[in-house]
Parts: structure tokens; sequence; C-alpha cells
């Protein structure tokens, strides 16, 4: 079964309709039992699919601070070879990115074929953070919307598989977190005064969330919900995803593969032969 919620092209979405804190009556020890499988199984496909050097996987985190974005990134890395895996953080633009488009930071850090790559925050902050504090044009804003679909079609037409996952907490949850923090010197390093002024955006930010995940879910990226509330049915969810989303590949990935194998023999075939 499938653990988040896609969401499918022209669904509107309200995130406040969606319970994070919903696990599908799994218990905590069966659903990590689950992830360890899923885990193994990730790894395998991985591998198939950067010895195959057809395709290539990026994932898309997205979440309000605390949602669990770096947690969620150390249980992927926890299960993939990491010589092919790597990770993007989207920070404040420098100097040089904002003298280009919004996109241009973003298209350098896609995966090469083979390759995957999980972006810790994304081109999505565009329309989100911008969009929040007001940084750009509402009109701006808006045609970025059609840019990002456009940029993720390119992306896909070139066989980039791309699973973009909303980390989606409760305030409340948020708040525990943050207190969290302060309580835990090993977790203390994390404390900003920002993230309890971004919290005051709650609302402003759900609908920013709303309206990019409404708008740019489509046929070749949709978006997932996961409820993120339990950090392990977060990690569970995400897991499976990315299971499924590569598990259809592999039959032509092995048939690649026995090809370059063949190629591999034959070429090996003809240096004996010469000796």
């Amino acid at each position: 079964m499938a653990y988040a919620h896609l969401i499918k092209p022209g669904d509107k979405v309200s995130l406040e309709d969606i319970n994070p804190g919903q696990h599908d009556g799994l218990e905590k020890e069966c659903g990590l039992v689950e992830l360890a499988k899923l885990g193994i199984r990730m790894a395998e496909l991985q591998e198939l699919m950067f010895a195959a050097g057809q395709d290539a996987l990026l994932v898309v985190l997205q979440g309000m601070d605390t949602s669990g974005k770096d947690g969620a990134i150390r249980t992927i890395l926890n299960y993939v070879n990491v010589q092919s895996c790597r990770v993007a953080s989207f920070k404040q633009p420098t100097e040089q990115e904002l003298a280009h488009d919004f996109l241009w930071r973003v298209h350098a850090q896609t995966p090469a074929k083979g390759g995957m790559t999980v972006f810790n925050r994304s081109h999505y902050e565009d329309v989100l953070i911008v969009r929040v504090h007001e940084l750009a044009p509402k009109g701006t804003i808006s045609d970025r919307y059609a840019r990002i679909n456009a940029f993720e079609e390119i992306l896909s037409a070139s066989g980039t598989m791309i699973l973009k996952f909303f980390l989606n907490i409760s305030k409340d949850e948020q708040r525990e977190r943050l207190l969290d923090r302060e309580k835990d010197p090993t977790k203390s390093w994390k404390l900003s005064v920002n993230d309890w002024k971004e919290r005051e955006l709650w609302s402003d930010y759900q609908r920013a969330y709303d309206d990019a995940i409404t708008k740019c879910s489509t046929h070749h990226s949709p978006w997932r919900v996961v409820n993120a509330n339990h950090k392990w049915f977060r990690d569970l969810s995400i897991a499976e995803a990315i299971v499924e989303e590569l598990e259809p590949k592999v039959d032509s990935w092995k048939d690649h593969l026995k090809l370059i194998g063949k190629e591999r023999v034959a070429e090996l075939e003809a240096f004996r032969a010469k000796k």
C-alpha cells in the first residue's frame, strides 16, 4: 500500500485536511521491520540504476522547520551507495546566483544518468519563502509555477525520475521539536531565533504549500504528502515510494547490463586471441 498521499494532477490540496500524525494503524516495530526490508531493496535498485546508467533519480524534500528533512536524508544514505548518491542543499541565493534566472543554480545540481540526488529544500523555495516574505512581485511568483513544471518536464524527458515529498508535521509537533532542541545539549547548536519567527507565519506557509503542491503536481512529477509527526513512518513512506518508482525499471536495466556484459566478454576474447 502507499503510505504517502499521492497528489494527482488537478487535485486541489488543503494540508489542514491531512492528519500528519496518522500512521495507517501500523505499530512502530512493524514499521521499522518493513523499512529495513525496503532499505535493502532500495540499495539493490539504486546499484542497478547506477550500473545501467540509463536513468537518474531526483528526490525533493520540502517541509517546515523541524519537519525531518535531515533525518530522512540520513535514513536514505544509510541504505544507498554514497558513491553514486549525493545531497544538494539550497539556502539563501548568492550574489552570483541572483544574477541568473531562479532555476540556474538548481539545474546544475540535478543528477547525471545513473546517479541519485536528494534536494534538501529546492527550487520550490522560490514560490514559498519568496512568496511569504514578498521578495518578488506576485506576477513573478505566479509565472514560476509554470516554469517549474516545464523544468521538471525537461528532466523527466531526459530520463530523470522525480519524487517530491512534502514532510507534513503539525504546528504542535513543531513546537515540541523546537523546545526539545533547547533541552538537548547535543541539538542546541541547531537553535535559531529565525525558526520561531518563521513559525509565526505558519498559516502563510501552509497556503503557499497548498498552491505549490496543487499547481505543480503533474503526470511526470507528482507531489507526495508524507505524514511526518512520527519519524519512523516518515522514513517508511519515503522508502516505499522510492522502491515503487525504481522497481518498474529493473527489467530494462538488467537487459541493458546483459548487452554490456556480452560486449565486454567479446572484447576480452578478442584481446586474448591476439595474445
